[in-house]
């Protein structure tokens, strides 16, 4: 262990020494802490966090009707039950679950709030990751020093969502907002608002809004798969009425998790099937629709993209009731007033919501460098779906596109805290998985996906291999039997105490004798 008796204090500009630093203090940096608590309790670690506040995602959005778009049972913690009697819950009870996780395993008084990664270099001749972050509140630059890297830092950027440029923006005379960075003291009473996109964050905010505005319009160029499940689990109601809590949560986490997968094995085994009962089930809710087919008929297949999900069909109760109509058209150019489509019809706004989605980022856009060397993360191969090749002692969580995206958390960390472990056992203080196939296929990051957000980040993402362990198998189960289950000294990756730098032929003999 490499540790100081005070590493997490602030109060300077000193180096603080870690044997594990975590980037990011929400749902996955706080997992990962409760992991290494847990399984590795003599590890010292300490977390960066540029915001003031825990939670990531949770403390950063305040939109209107802001939720989770999985169920609790699946984007919560495998080792925290979820409690409360909403599982598709809004973002307040996702933060507090988030502040009690950190509260149980003592997690918060090794936050550094308010601080920026900016770099981190990686040293082989001293195994050692120095990271600097830019300290918010004056701007200077603090320098943590950790053996192992645990990248928890989100996918987007937390600093601007994306909006792309619409032709006479600046003649509009209303509000125009991002969901990214919605105003406090925002009213929207009485108010006629256009809200831009037919994502998940559009399909929450519009029936919250039109509760009380007076019309609500989604614009959408095209439509998107729509999915109306209970925010209250009945199936969950009924077992923690009949088990102890954790039991209970256990048995309505798996049978949720299997039932993402069926969902989406259907979905790309049989995608007109899946289509046509999605489409039902939306034209049952919304009878006597005139447009169905223009405005919720998809031009892609099931699962292409995530599903929508609509919590107790309040977006369809909402169209039913004649508070929100949808327009799909393409925008021309903005007004004084409102909008002009390339159909010719105009539509009047006091407010229009961008909801335009992310700007995808990974590392928390942190500038990396091995042995002085800059890396592109675009040139690096998986491993594993957590490390990337020739990349030492670095982990990073990236969730799932198909499911909760959290359900990787619990099992990356679960990997994190193996390889440390097993790196204890065999005196090795540097762990690279080395890619010896030079002529192994680069595939896509994430293939099958058609999402907006990953289709303007393709270019600079990491790369899937064609074979086991280089490539990322989006299938929660196989991946979760690799990283809990299967040797961690897999052959590939490489344990030392070398000084040589990473690609240079690293001397193991001093590993080799600690293990025996």
């Amino acid at each position: 262990m490499v540790s100081t008796p005070d590493a997490v204090s602030v109060a300077s500009e000193r180096i603080a020494d870690v044997d594990v630093l975590i980037v990011g203090a929400g749902l996955s940096g706080i997992g990962a802490a409760a992991h290494l608590t847990m399984q590795c309790p003599g590890k010292s670690y300490a977390i960066v966090e540029q915001r003031a506040d825990m939670g990531g995602t949770w403390d950063l959005f305040r939109y209107p009707g802001i939720r989770s778009d999985s169920d609790m049972h699946t984007l919560g913690y495998r080792f925290k039950p979820w409690l409360h009697e909403k599982t598709i819950a809004d973002g307040p009870a996702i933060w507090d679950y988030v502040r009690e996780t950190a509260e149980e395993f003592n997690i918060k008084q090794h936050i550094h709030f308010r601080h920026r990664v900016i770099k981190a270099d990686w040293s082989s001749a001293d195994a050692t990751w120095t990271v600097t972050a830019r300290r918010e509140e004056d701007g200077a630059e603090v320098q943590f020093r950790a053996n192992f890297l645990f990248m928890c830092a989100g996918y987007y950027n937390y600093d601007e969502g994306y909006k792309p440029d619409f032709p006479g923006e600046e003649n509009f005379k209303g509000q125009v907002i991002h969901p990214q960075h919605w105003p406090d003291d925002f009213d929207h009473a009485g108010k006629k608002v256009i809200v831009i996109g037919s994502g998940a964050t559009a399909v929450t905010i519009v029936p919250v809004m039109a509760q009380t505005a007076a019309k609500v319009t989604m614009l959408q160029r095209s439509p998107t798969y729509m999915v109306s499940r209970p925010a209250i689990d009945p199936f969950s109601r009924f077992m923690r009425k009949i088990l102890p809590e954790k039991i209970a949560y256990a048995v309505t986490r798996w049978r949720n998790i299997n039932w993402q997968r069926l969902v989406y094995w259907r979905a790309r085994s049989a995608p007109d099937k899946m289509a046509k009962t999605l489409l039902d089930e939306a034209r049952e809710a919304m009878p006597g629709y005139e447009n169905f087919e223009t405005d919720f008929v998809p031009r892609y297949g099931p699962w292409e993209q995530r599903l929508c999900l609509v919590p107790d069909a309040d977006m369809f109760d909402a169209i039913n009731k004649g508070k929100v109509q949808v327009v799909t058209d393409h925008i021309d150019h903005w007004t004084e007033t409102g909008i002009k489509l390339k159909s010719g019809k105009e539509l009047e706004a006091d407010v229009i919501v961008t909801a335009t989605g992310l700007n995808l980022v990974l590392l928390g856009q942190t500038d990396l460098s091995v042995d002085g060397k800059p890396i592109n993360l675009a040139d690096h191969v998986n491993y594993k779906g957590v490390m990337f090749n020739d990349i030492p002692n670095m982990a990073s969580v990236f969730g799932y596109v198909n499911a909760s995206w959290t359900l990787k958390t619990d099992i990356v960390a679960d990997y994190v805290c193996r390889l440390l472990n097993v790196m204890d056992a065999k005196g090795a203080k540097i762990a690279n998985p080395h890619l010896d196939e030079p002529g192994m296929p680069r595939l896509p990051f994430v293939e099958d996906f058609s999402s907006s957000y990953f289709a303007r980040s393709f270019d600079k993402l990491p790369k899937n291999g064609d074979r086991h362990p280089w490539r990322v198998l989006q299938n929660y189960a196989a991946e979760k039997k690799i990283l809990t289950k299967d040797p961690v000294d897999d052959g590939v990756m490489i344990f030392s105490n070398a000084s040589a730098k990473m690609g240079d032929s690293a001397d193991t003999t001093d590993v080799m004798e600690a293990a025996e």
